[in-house]
């Protein structure tokens, strides 16, 4: 992948994690707040990536946080850290939904994120539990 189109796509990540933390913290609907992003010139600009992250993520949320929860292991979705838990959602949603992602560049663009905005133990965290999940990656996407 060109590096360019690499930079778009991380920022895209980080922009989809912005707008799903920030509606999780609000207690807003990830689409309405994406709505508005895109919609107002006061906030940085929303990719059609980063909206396909978003969409992505809540219209298969049940599904992703069923994984999180078998994955996990020792954690409920609940107790993550919440910027771990949006780029944990974000990561299953590339791995098992978005074809042109390759798995460990989906896995390390998570983990690249949560190294610059979340706890030490982060980075371990997400790269074992998306590790987990990209070892029956294949099997998932055959039984979506």
């Amino acid at each position: 992948m060109p590096e360019r189109l690499q930079r778009a796509r991380t920022r895209a990540r980080k922009r989809a994690l912005d707008i799903l933390f920030e509606s999780e913290a609000r207690g807003d609907d990830a689409l309405a707040v994406l709505a508005h992003r895109r919609e107002t010139d006061d906030a940085p600009p929303v990719s059609d990536y980063a909206a396909m992250l978003v969409e992505g993520v809540v219209a298969h949320r049940e599904r992703i946080d069923q994984l999180l929860a078998e994955h996990a292991e020792g954690w409920t979705v609940a107790r993550m850290p919440a910027v771990d838990r949006t780029l944990l959602r974000i990561g299953v949603f590339e791995l098992l939904w978005v074809d042109e992602i390759d798995d460990p560049v989906a896995i390390t663009e998570a983990v690249e994120l949560a190294r610059a905005l979340s706890t030490d133990d982060s980075p371990r965290f997400l790269n074992g539990v998306l590790g987990r999940i990209a070892d029956i990656a294949e099997h998932l996407r055959a039984t979506r």
